[in-house]
């Protein structure tokens, strides 16, 4: 029953609550109100795995899987919420990112054994995969990008079960990464086939800076297994994510990193990325020390109330996020809460996988994380998914995060 409800509980994060909800067309009211079926589903999810880890986890194991990292992410995420132009919806939506987390480390200290949670991950992922190419054929027009709605070029490109392509892509490239994990730990044949099918799934989506990074996250943890040097593959991460940024957020910033980016890509604006960027980066200095609050930007009255810029690429008073996580961070939470959060969660991490890749049963499983977190690294130069509610990318940077955690103080539990 322990490995089922992990198994069941990582589908249901990559899954959702509300799958296949067809053309992708935005309503600003609907991000706001909330999802009922997320609120009350999470929230009896919440129940179920918290009863669950009192009744089948050792006490001492659930008193030493808390982290002061979670502690100050979710303390800083509530003060924000303050200064919110509406403190009470921001704290329901907060607390939905919190009961998620809930399902998180249920998914995590449930199983008895590494093996347990091999076993019961890859027949659920194998299932989801497989889910989802059946909609290809059985319902397309959920599965598939269509020219009907808010984004018609995107027609063709695969979506899955899932809202949009640039969630599937990199929900698709963890998918893949948890593929080659089981290959690595024991369920070989599964593992292969989550790995194939994830990877041909992502090159479908047509998202090119996904298909871009997932093989580079791959072989940078491989290859540093390969050679018996983690924190060669530490360091290299950090050259890449510093390229990156500033080959993305830094065109904004500086001319010689655009005039750079301008040469390499065939589009240097990020399908006008740059343009919510610049928007996002003048907006900072106005709430420099505490932020504008949790989810009180983007698509707030204040927003939807300014006249259009018809000379921007995409007007803001439409735009759900800032796409990136780390312009958003400081712009949520102000530049201290923002940067400290961007390192508990994304420079932290590594640190937890030097402790645990120092415990030979632990390192597969710290391989895994430690991908997942050096994706979604580069992922978060375009994407928005820092404590986003139930936002699968969102949950699965989290899993890795606080799997790290716990392979660091407690290493990966054998069988009994």
């Amino acid at each position: 029953m322990a490995a089922f409800l992990s198994g069941a509980g990582l589908f249901l994060m990559t899954f959702t609550l509300a799958p296949f909800q067809g053309t992708y067309d935005p309503d600003p009211t609907a991000v706001k109100d909330g999802n009922i079926v997320n609120q009350l589903g999470y929230l009896a999810l919440g129940g179920v795995y918290l009863f669950a880890m009192l009744l089948i986890v050792d006490a001492r194991v659930l008193k030493r899987i808390a982290s002061p990292t979670w502690g100050v992410v979710f303390a800083i995420a509530f003060v924000s919420c303050l200064q919110s132009y509406d403190p009470a919806s921001s704290a329901r939506g907060l607390m939905l990112s919190l009961v998620a987390m809930i399902l998180v480390a249920g998914v995590l200290v449930l199983p008895r054994s590494e093996k347990d949670f091999v076993k019961a991950g890859a027949n659920a992922v194998l299932f989801l995969i497989l889910i989802d190419y059946a909609a290809l054929v059985l319902a397309p027009g959920l599965a598939i990008h269509t020219a009907s709605g808010a984004e018609p070029w995107h027609a063709g490109f695969w979506k899955g079960h899932l809202i949009h392509k640039n969630v599937t892509a990199p929900v698709f490239s963890v998918l893949c990464m948890f593929g080659i994990y089981c290959l690595r730990a024991g369920a070989t044949v599964r593992g292969l086939l989550i790995a194939l099918l994830a990877a041909n799934f992502v090159l479908h989506t047509g998202s090119k800076t996904t298909i871009g990074f997932l093989p580079l996250a791959i072989m940078l943890v491989l290859g540093g297994r390969a050679v018996g040097k983690p924190g060669l593959m530490v360091f290299t991460h950090f050259i890449f994510a510093t390229l990156i940024f500033c080959l993305t957020l830094g065109t904004i910033y500086s001319n010689l990193f655009l005039s750079i980016t301008t040469v390499l890509l065939e589009d240097p604006t990020f399908t006008g990325r740059d343009d919510i960027w610049k928007f996002a980066s003048t907006s900072i200095p106005d709430h420099l020390w505490v932020g504008h609050g949790y989810a009180s930007f983007w698509q707030s009255p204040i927003i939807r109330g300014l006249e259009a810029n018809f000379e921007a690429n995409w007007d803001v008073r439409g735009i759900v996020s800032g796409h990136n996580s780390y312009l958003d961070a400081v712009l949520t939470f102000g530049q201290p809460g923002g940067l400290l959060m961007i390192l508990l969660l994304f420079v932290k991490p590594f640190y937890d996988y030097m402790r645990a890749t120092g415990r030979p049963a632990s390192r597969h499983f710290a391989d895994f994380c430690i991908m997942v977190i050096i994706f979604m690294t580069y992922n978060g130069m375009m994407e928005s998914f820092l404590l986003n509610r139930a936002d699968p990318m969102w949950l699965m940077t989290a899993l890795a995060v606080f799997g790290l955690g716990i392979a660091a103080r407690m290493g990966v539990r054998m069988p009994h």
